[in-house]
């Protein structure tokens, strides 16, 4: 895949990955907007991966890690460009900076209801973990 360019997004990335999210992802998150994105690169400018081909976001996902988890949200690829080996690429690239980290172990945030993301997550070596559930609050 020596086409594919993969990146940290920029600031300057902000509205075009939330565009790309609008098409690519499924679900929507109460930190889907402009300054909630914009935090998050400004905060840790590597966490936000971002897959392009021919300079179009093809993918994205965050790589988040907190010093104790390694965390990894939003992974999407654009419906076009699916199946290709894009999603196995961008999470290559997340753990090679988790590994760099000193992280040991990766969580995915996948919605349940997500099938086609189950098979994508199983694909790459993850598997579920049905006894932990996740609990939320927003602020």
């Amino acid at each position: 895949m020596t086409d594919l360019d993969i990146r940290h997004a920029t600031l300057a990335d902000t509205d075009a990955v939330l565009r790309f999210w609008r098409e690519a992802a499924k679900g929507t998150s109460i930190t889907d907007d402009h300054d909630g994105v914009a935090r998050l690169i400004s905060r840790d400018p590597e966490a936000l991966l971002v897959a392009e081909r021919d300079g179009r976001i093809t993918a994205s996902v965050i790589a988040g890690f907190d010093g104790w988890r390694c965390s990894a949200y939003r992974l999407a690829v654009h419906p076009d460009c699916r199946r290709q080996g894009i999603a196995t690429a961008l999470m290559d690239a997340a753990e090679r900076r988790f590994a760099a980290l000193g992280g040991r172990r990766v969580d995915a945030m996948v919605l349940e209801s997500n099938t086609r993301a189950h098979h994508t997550w199983g694909a790459g070596g993850y598997h579920r973990e049905d006894h932990w559930r996740r609990w939320v609050k927003s602020l």
